[in-house]
């Protein structure tokens, strides 16, 4: 018994794990409750059918438990593979839901094999990492690391599902903390804001800012100050030919949706009668979640009295915009309260990876964080209006059997790792 993985197991996780699906199911059934139907148990309703994945969850960490530890590394390969088979098979064999052929459908079940492909690919890349003959330093096997982390990418952007596609970019973290230059991740920030510039701005004032750039190099260089001025330029030129095909990205490769809500986020229609038109329609979402946050103020309307939550002002409010329930019932030291617990528990994942013996689990932990950490943070700068609407959902809180049973996966996987730290490979 002295051997048994339970007695190492770290709680304080499993703990707080429990208290946010706790909460997030609470939300759900206050979100979705409908007086005409009894019993919480009812599959018809959205809290029923949440409460039959949870309680499937149990089982998997069940048998996440009944696996040796050594079995996540060792298949960990094979595991991606599958996966990247899976989301291949959407293109011809997927369904179509809510403009994104996401989904496998058989009668009423419904698949998601993203959410499961982010777990896998976050173990295909410890498993590559953590092998002796990796060295992030060298050229050809940073490539190899980012092609396992790229290949669901792309598969999962073309479908098209821009936010699983920005989590699974969030593995580049693992390779920063890995000893991946810090140049890479420099080049992907710096991408990013120079995309939102461009768009927000437009190329010419981008242009006139990268030449008046160079003028000042140079004219440090003539006082022999030392910059080097030929890979700097190069970077500028870089960053001008990225600018200018950031609009032909902008038009041609993101959906009708994507660009709508970008232009609301980012304010870019000069008429105000088109913004007003997205505010009400694109925009609309947002505004009414945000609406449905503040009304709460400090101490919230209490569980079952959200006016706004029971008049369905936020549609599909138990998906993605369920923490705007948590603000109008629970108020803002409910809303407080949950960020501190998701903190609580990243802060947590990040302490037992740092104590793992073996590299495999520590990189795995840290894949963990990563992808925890983007759903939440996202979800909620979404939800309060900070960053545009991209479909992420909260962690353990949303509405969906994938969701549900694939961050209980992700994360019992890295505890059931950790549990086994005294015995590793």
């Amino acid at each position: 018994m002295n051997n048994s993985p339970l007695q190492k197991t770290d709680w304080i996780s499993i703990l707080m794990y429990i208290a946010l699906v706790a909460i997030g199911w609470i939300n759900i059934y206050s979100t979705t409750y409908d007086d005409s139907v009894e019993g919480v148990f009812n599959l018809s309703t959205s809290y029923g059918s949440q409460l039959l994945f949870i309680g499937i969850s149990v089982l998997l960490i069940i048998l996440i438990y009944s696996i040796e530890a050594k079995f996540y590394e060792r298949f960990s390969s094979i595991t991606y593979l599958i996966t990247l088979v899976l989301l291949l098979g959407l293109f011809p064999f997927g369904k179509t839901i809510s403009g994104a052929t996401s989904w496998y459908v058989i009668g009423s079940f419904g698949l998601q094999p993203s959410e499961f492909a982010k777990a896998a690919t976050a173990l295909a890349l410890a498993k590559y990492l953590s092998d002796i003959q990796t060295n992030i330093a060298i050229r050809k096997h940073q490539l190899f690391a980012f092609l396992i982390i790229l290949l669901p990418t792309i598969l999962v952007i073309t479908q098209p599902d821009a936010g699983s596609a920005l989590v699974f970019m969030s593995l580049f973290f693992v390779l920063h903390r890995e000893g991946l230059p810090s140049f890479y991740l420099a080049i992907i920030i710096a991408a990013a804001l120079l995309f939102v510039l461009t768009l927000k701005i437009g190329t010419v004032w981008i242009v006139i800012g990268m030449i008046l750039l160079l003028l000042l190099i140079y004219i440090f260089k003539a006082k022999h100050v030392k910059i080097p001025l030929s890979p700097l330029s190069l970077i500028l030129i870089a960053s001008f030919l990225f600018s200018l095909s950031s609009n032909f990205i902008y038009e041609n490769i993101f959906s009708k949706h994507h660009r709508d809500r970008f232009s609301l986020w980012l304010n870019l229609e000069k008429d105000e009668e088109e913004m007003k038109r997205y505010k009400k329609t694109i925009g609309y979402n947002s505004h009414q979640s945000q609406e449905t946050i503040s009304s709460g103020g400090l101490t919230g309307k209490g569980f079952m009295e959200g006016t706004k939550t029971k008049g369905n002002f936020v549609p599909e409010q138990h998906t993605d915009y369920i923490f705007s329930t948590v603000g109008e019932e629970w108020g803002f030291l409910g809303t407080t309260a949950v960020v501190l617990l998701f903190m609580g528990l990243l802060i947590r994942l990040l302490f037992l990876a740092e104590r793992q013996k073996s590299e495999f689990s520590r990189i795995y932990g840290y894949g963990v964080i990563s992808i925890l950490f983007m759903h939440f943070a996202v979800n909620i700068g979404m939800v309060i209006g900070l960053l545009p609407t991209i479909g992420i959902p909260l962690p353990f809180f949303s509405k969906g059997g994938s969701g549900m049973l694939s961050f209980t996966l992700l994360l019992f996987i890295f505890i059931r790792l950790d549990a086994n730290r005294q015995h590793e490979w």
